[in-house]
């Protein structure tokens, strides 16, 4: 790949203004001054240096969000801020989005990328991902709300019977802390779920999908990139069960 071509798809510049940001000294190629950006480089093999500062070609880009609440899972809205606008411009360059959709008034994990066929994957009905919320709710939870959720329960509205879903009761009361387990991603489920057994959910937080659970350091509204770990097991996305 060309060198003008490598870091204009990362994000530093244009062709053009690389090409002259070459001409200046500003690129070196495994510690030597490179003048020539239109060089054919081995993006696995040749380190490149942009101003001093390594530069790693990807193709993808991989983020966990913590999203806020009052922050929508878009790329674009008229009316209301994006989780796409909370980030930065070396990261907007890779257009990247949401996969999946959290509430807009719903906190926690959130995936951001550019990969659209681990984003297929991910939110495949067939490959059953699971993708578990820290809950509270209204009212008191009981063990007989458990065994519901285990059988799956009738959708108000649509008369749609989920699959089994596990409810883990941390704190029965007023309200009911709880953390629930889902393999489907339906419109506003775990609030239906709830709404089903006649309860109504408060907060919400999701706190895992598939392999990739919260980083608890990250602030609402924060974000960074995932570690080379993370990644490999998210593209092992299991075929179903």
């Amino acid at each position: 790949m060309r060198i003008d071509k490598m870091l204009s798809n990362s994000g530093i510049g244009s062709r053009k203004q690389i090409k002259t940001d070459a001409r200046k000294g500003f690129i070196e190629v495994n510690g030597a001054i490179e003048k020539d950006s239109s060089r054919i480089i081995d993006t696995d093999r040749d380190t490149v240096k942009y101003m001093g500062e390594t530069i790693k070609y990807t193709q993808f880009i991989y983020l966990m969000m913590n999203k806020p609440r009052g922050v929508v899972s878009a790329t674009e809205d008229n009316y209301d801020k994006t989780v796409i606008d909370l980030l930065g411009n070396q990261e907007k360059f890779y257009k990247p989005f949401p996969v999946g959709r959290l509430d807009k008034d719903t906190e926690g994990l959130l995936l951001i990328t550019n990969d659209g066929r681990l984003a297929h994957d991910l939110l495949s009905p067939k490959k059953h991902v699971d993708k578990t919320y820290y809950v509270e709710a209204a009212e008191e939870v009981t063990k007989d709300d458990v065994k519901a959720f285990e059988k799956g329960v009738i959708l108000k509205g649509d008369n749609y019977k989920t699959l089994p879903a596990k409810l883990q009761i941390i704190e029965s009361g007023y309200p009911s802390l709880c953390l629930v387990t889902i393999r489907e991603g339906k419109f506003h489920q775990v609030k239906r779920m709830f709404n089903a057994i006649n309860n109504e959910v408060t907060y919400l937080q999701r706190i895992s999908m598939g392999t990739l659970n919260l980083d608890e350091s990250l602030k609402t509204g924060e974000y960074r990139h995932l570690t080379e770990d993370e990644i490999k097991l998210l593209l092992t996305v299991p075929s179903g069960h």
